[in-house]
């Protein structure tokens, strides 16, 4: 994806404002070189930030009539009014690695023994995951096959089958789930029903024997 910035010379609280009031984006590129304070028309940043790949992809931006590969590290958006406010982007080449989180795309989950034989519920539990790779390598998304999975199954990151060259990236011991799998909540009435016909059925006999000893 390709956009275009432009130098920002002012800088303050005053001069972002009157950049907002005519419908601009300051910001600030840094890595690799000098920081550079840019600022973006408002409207074509706000749709592109609409778009999964703006996040997660390495973008082409056109500035003083160069191009450079950056990638979206940051930005701010207005408390209730749909204005971004704010936007950092990061310098990067091939020989860069980097940390990222990209959205995780799930696929072949209802050909699994899960759903198609035992009927189970399939929770997302975790909807992006944090990577290290390449700038080179760096996947628009992750997607995770959950053909395999079976009744009771949790999978976890330490479970996922990662494309050569990316990593998961893991907090010390931590090793959140990314997917569980339960029985569905039908199975539990059907089982739970014999259950309660019988006590109502003891409660019953309980209150005969006991007007059988009164008389």
């Amino acid at each position: 994806m390709k956009f275009t910035a432009f130098e920002r010379s002012v800088q303050g609280t005053g001069a972002s404002r009157r950049l907002r009031n005519a419908a601009k984006v300051p910001g600030i590129v840094y890595g690799a070189g000098e920081p550079k304070m840019i600022e973006l028309d408002h409207n074509a940043l706000f749709f592109a930030l609409k778009k999964e790949a703006f996040h997660s992809s390495i973008l082409e931006m056109e500035l003083a009539g160069q191009v450079e590969k950056v990638l979206l590290r940051d930005f701010q958006m207005h408390a209730w009014k749909p204005i971004v406010m704010h936007v950092d982007f990061q310098r990067v080449d091939e020989t860069t690695r980097l940390r990222k989180k990209v959205p995780l795309h799930f696929e072949g989950e209802e050909n699994s023994p899960a759903v198609k034989t035992d009927k189970c519920v399939i929770s997302h539990v975790a909807t992006e995951l944090e990577i290290e790779c390449l700038a080179s390598q760096l996947p628009e998304f992750v997607t995770i096959d959950l053909s395999g999975l079976v009744k009771n199954q949790t999978l976890h990151v330490s479970n996922l089958k990662l494309p050569a060259g990316i990593k998961a990236v893991r907090h010390g011991t931590l090793n959140p789930a990314i997917v569980s799998v339960a029985l569905p909540k039908v199975e539990e009435e059907v089982i739970a029903a014999p259950v309660v016909a019988a006590a109502e059925k003891g409660k019953g006999k309980a209150k005969k024997d006991e007007k059988q000893n009164k008389k």
